[in-house]
């Protein structure tokens, strides 16, 4: 316990110290960073065309192809939905994307649009009880982007991240104080 807060101590008596120049120039290259960030971000967006170039498995109804906390690398792509593509999903008013295979695809070739049908691989029925009330078919717009890689289980910082909120607060509150307080 006196460890910490020798190194509390430590940590204040160096802010106190610290040139003003040197922290705004450290504030300006930490607003750089997320800069960058965003705009890796974008750039990934407008390469892939899919609003979300990278999403994370949240639950297990992909398994054994995927697990929760793989991390999926999406591409949207112009062809329509095939059978047997793993598609990313969002469902009308709902802000969580659905990972899921797709299972059925019938063309509507009076009006050109597709019903597709998606089911987990590790769930016993197709996808309909999901959908929203009333909805038997997902359609194009719903398709978020479709699997074209992963990361096995790296997300999981997301998922911890996401069912503690105050740990996010706090390692974002850690790595501002030591961008700011760095001597470099």
């Amino acid at each position: 316990m006196q460890w910490i807060k020798d190194e509390w101590n430590s940590t204040v008596t160096s802010i106190r110290e610290t040139n003003k120049r040197h922290v705004i120039s450290q504030v300006i290259n930490l607003g750089l960073v997320v800069t960058s960030a965003l705009a890796i971000w974008k750039t990934l967006m407008l390469v892939t065309g899919s609003e979300s170039p990278v999403v994370v498995v949240l639950s297990g109804s992909m398994e054994p192809g995927f697990h929760r906390g793989d991390i999926l690398f999406l591409n949207l792509g112009t062809a329509p939905a095939r059978t047997g593509e793993i598609v990313v999903f969002n469902l009308d008013g709902r802000d969580v994307p659905i990972v899921h295979r797709v299972i059925k695809v019938h063309e509507r070739t009076a009006d050109g649009h597709l019903d597709i049908l998606t089911k987990g691989d590790n769930n016993h029925m197709d996808d309909r009880l999901l959908y929203n009330r009333g909805q038997e078919w997902l359609h194009m717009h719903h398709i978020v982007g479709r699997a074209v890689g992963f990361l096995p289980h790296v997300g999981m910082v997301t998922i911890v991240m996401n069912d503690y909120p105050w740990l996010k607060v706090a390692l974002i509150g850690v790595l501002g104080l030591l961008v700011v307080t760095s001597k470099e």
